[in-house]
Parts: structure tokens; sequence; C-alpha cells
């Protein structure tokens, strides 16, 4: 059985955000709390997640956000044999805040998706698309849709779920492989996703 951990960016995730959303659609969600969510600093958040990794019972899917993204990739890439899959919404620069040579450039060695906007202010579409390339990540770029966030509009977010199921069923039938296809996947097939079942923005 998996464990998806909830990881959120700088200030958290409050009540109307997507990760908050996925989470009361998942009864096996965790969140990851920080000491400091106004402070983005890589090894102390890297940390927090490795221990809820160590933590958590089964397989992990990670569904990150912003810096919570840096924090996973960076964390993940110790346990790569617990993680099952990661979907990893709107990476923030990791040169913003002077991290990337901690972070992984390689192929992360389980299934992600990186999503990213045309107009994010936390980093351009090329750098977003550049990390994923270099940790083997299918890239979807979602248009001009900020930084993926509640000020963006994105509370339930229906079709971020059905990103992070193919993930899910990507690794139930072991094809590792179907995350960096060329091929897209057909979103919305499998089942209708509540969107009632949460907050508004």
């Amino acid at each position: 059985m998996n464990t998806t951990l909830i990881v959120p960016g700088l200030n958290g995730s409050g009540d109307a955000h997507w990760q908050t959303w996925f989470q009361t659609l998942l009864p096996d969600a965790c969140r990851v709390e920080q000491d400091d969510w106004t402070r983005a600093e890589l090894p102390a958040w890297s940390r927090r997640v490795l221990e809820r990794i160590d933590a958590a019972t089964g397989r992990i899917v990670l569904v990150a956000h912003s810096f919570g993204c840096l924090a996973s990739v960076a964390a993940a890439t110790q346990r790569r044999d617990r993680i099952a899959a990661a979907l990893l919404v709107a990476p923030a620069d990791p040169r913003k805040f002077g991290v990337s040579a901690s972070l992984p450039v390689r192929h992360l060695g389980f299934p992600s998706v990186v999503v990213a906007s045309s107009n994010d202010p936390w980093v351009t579409l090329a750098t977003a698309r550049y990390w994923a390339g270099r940790w083997a990540s299918r890239f979807v770029n979602v248009g001009a849709k900020g930084h993926i966030n509640v000020d963006a509009g994105f509370g339930p977010w229906p079709e971020g779920f059905e990103l992070y199921e193919s993930l899910v069923r990507a690794d139930a039938r072991g094809a590792t492989g179907a995350a960096t296809a060329g091929n897209a996947w057909q979103i919305g097939a499998k089942r209708k996703v509540p969107v009632s079942a949460a907050s508004t923005v």
C-alpha cells in the first residue's frame, strides 16, 4: 500500500489550496510540516521530508509544490527504493535560492511529472523544462496559470489529480518508463473527481 506525502512550498498550503483538496480525497495522505514555513532552507526542508518518508509505511507518492519540489527531490534521491512516484508542481527556480548544486541532475530513479506554467513568477518555463529533462520527468505545460496556487485559481484541480492517478497507475503496473514516454497520458479517462469534496477558491 502506498502512502502519499503532501509537500507544500513557502508559507505552506492553506485550506483552499489544491494540495489540501488532494488530501481530502486521499485517506492515506500525510502532510510534511516544516518548522519554519517562511524560510526556504533546503537542508532543513529535505531532512523533514526524509523523516516522513522513513516514518511512512509502504511506498511513497510525493505530491509537491514550489520549494517543496526541491526539498522532495533532494530527499527522495536518498530513498529511491521507497519512492513510487512524484508529482512536482510549479517547482521553484533553484537559482533563486542558491541550491542548484544540491539537487540531483540525473534520472530520479522513479516515475515523475513536472507541471509548469508559462507565466510563473517563481520559475521560467524554460527552467522548469530544463530540470524536468535532467530528472527524466514527464513535462506538462499548463499554459499561463501563474504559480499554480490559490492566487492563480487552483483550489480543486481535477486535471492535476488525474496526473497523480496516472502516476499511481503506472507504478501499479510496474511501468516505470511511463512517466518519461513521449506520448501524453489521457486525462479524465478513469474516474470522475468529486470537486464538491473540497474547499473552493
